[in-house]
């Protein structure tokens, strides 16, 4: 039988993903759980994909800034544009959640849904990390692919469930992920029905409708899927309420922390300027979830390692 994770190296962690899967699949065993309840959530950020040294969609609002600038010469006093400008991304965060909000709102409203998803697919095409030089798609990591497949394999539902933008994500989510859309839960703005030109379109407003962060997470999860995960996976104490409302169901339940300590592959850390972990990685060891180690427990971390 071939290895469903050979990203995966053998150790605790891949095992006990193995044995969680076995105990729910398992027809007419006590732990056995029907397909329509194996609902498997994860964050992306960190979780799916790099989030060092800030998040990919922090990358978009910056470029978008930089290419609004011309219409917008007050940026160039007024804060956190200013900072964006003049290449300062650490004084730009420094206003910390306020601040990036209020850059998101300056750039991801005003048009249309239809125009935002062009906006981000165009973008994404030659954007690159700045350490690797690679297309932000290509720092997915390689043993959560798997792991994806492998769960899709036994009839889970993936959704993704992130502090990132909803509309940022579902771009791209299905042809890198295999998630598609509809299964993408994130933070959102408000958007209104118009006709323009003859047309009906959706138009995204400057302002905030729901941040699906820290607490966020199980109430969104609540609202959009309506049943409880019976697998959670995240790498920050932004997911510590997700891991623990899966983990507080009925049955078996598996959460898992994705601990970044390769320094040499990817990176160490954490904590970072958009993220820590901290209370979660604390908790993991009172509650049995799996705390992966990048370093020990993956045989490579990106598809386009040799």
């Amino acid at each position: 039988m071939s290895d469903p994770l050979p990203a995966w190296n053998d150790g605790a962690a891949k095992q006990a993903i193995l044995d969680f899967v076995a105990q729910v699949t398992t027809a007419h065993s006590l732990t056995f759980v029907p397909p329509t309840d194996r609902i498997a959530v994860f964050d992306n950020d960190g979780t799916l994909w790099c989030e060092y040294p800030i998040y990919v969609q922090a990358f978009f609002v910056f470029d978008r800034i930089k290419a609004l600038a011309p219409q917008h010469p007050e940026w160039h006093t007024q804060e956190p544009f200013a900072s964006v400008l003049k290449g300062d991304l650490e004084a730009a965060l420094a206003g910390g959640e306020h601040a990036l909000v209020e850059l998101v709102m300056a750039t991801h409203a005003g048009m249309t849904t239809d125009e935002f998803t062009a906006i981000v697919t165009d973008w994404l095409a030659t954007a690159t990390h700045p350490t690797t030089q690679r297309p932000f798609t290509e720092m997915v990591y390689q043993p959560m692919v798997e792991l994806l497949n492998y769960l899709r394999s036994h009839d889970f539902k993936i959704f993704i469930v992130s502090g990132g933008g909803i509309e940022f994500m579902r771009p791209w989510t299905e042809q890198v992920y295999g998630v598609p859309p509809e299964q993408v839960i994130g933070s959102s703005i408000k958007t209104k029905f118009e006709i323009r030109d003859g047309q009906p379109v959706i138009v995204r407003l400057p302002e905030l409708l729901f941040l699906d962060d820290k607490e966020g997470k199980p109430a969104a999860i609540q609202h959009y899927i309506g049943r409880r995960p019976i697998a959670a996976f995240g790498n920050s104490d932004g997911d510590l309420q997700m891991l623990q409302w899966t983990s507080a169901g009925v049955g078996a339940s598996l959460g898992l922390i994705v601990r970044h300590t390769d320094g040499d592959r990817e990176f160490a850390y954490d904590k970072s300027a958009m993220c820590s972990l901290d209370v979660a990685l604390a908790e993991a060891s009172q509650r049995g979830w799996v705390v992966v180690d990048m370093k020990n427990d993956w045989t490579r971390i990106f598809a386009f390692e040799s």
